[in-house]
């Protein structure tokens, strides 16, 4: 059975501009850090999950050039909203900055997860590395909960405002 080449354009076209709103949202967050909140240890721990998402992007941003598919044309806009949602959450506190991350990855994990399930044996490379950068993406949740990601009280309405916005980047970005 084969992937339909569309499908994986798509999957492709999203998993980049997700990857690198990861990257701008981890930059807004550390935008934060280095000149308003001050919190050596969020930061630190922030450092080590941009290491694993601007690889993650690097992939994808390669899979475009290589399959010759055009990116989001909403890139700037969506750069723009990651820096923007990355310093505000940080400003918010630790809580609200490890829940962005956990909010986020939540989501990131069922849509690689739905990914997996699709891609079929033509594309081994792409598949093994969505499995692999979704077990980035989980141990990123598993971080954020064990750093103070709360849902509780307020939090549960910025979870599903970031929960609402991030699943509405990917079906933008799948199609345009």
């Amino acid at each position: 059975m084969k992937s339909s080449k569309s499908k994986v354009e798509e999957f492709i076209r999203v998993d980049h501009a997700g990857e690198r709103g990861a990257v701008k949202i981890y930059e807004g967050q550390l935008l934060a850090l280095n000149t308003i909140v001050k919190d050596e240890n969020l930061k630190k721990t922030i450092e080590e999950m941009k290491v694993h998402e601007k690889e993650h992007c690097q992939f994808f941003e390669n899979e475009i050039k290589k399959r010759n598919i055009s990116p989001t044309k909403l890139l700037p806009l969506w750069d723009l909203l990651g820096v923007g949602l990355g310093f505000g959450s940080t400003l918010l506190g630790k809580k609200a900055a490890m829940l962005c991350t956990a909010s986020v990855e939540e989501v990131i994990d069922k849509h690689y997860l739905d990914q997996i399930n699709r891609l079929n044996t033509d594309e081994k490379e792409l598949k093994k590395k969505i499995i692999k950068f979704r077990e980035d993406e989980l141990h990123h949740k598993d971080i954020a909960y064990e750093k103070g990601a709360s849902k509780k009280g307020l939090y549960s309405i910025m979870d599903k405002i970031i929960k609402t916005g991030s699943k509405v980047a990917i079906r933008i970005s799948e199609k345009i």
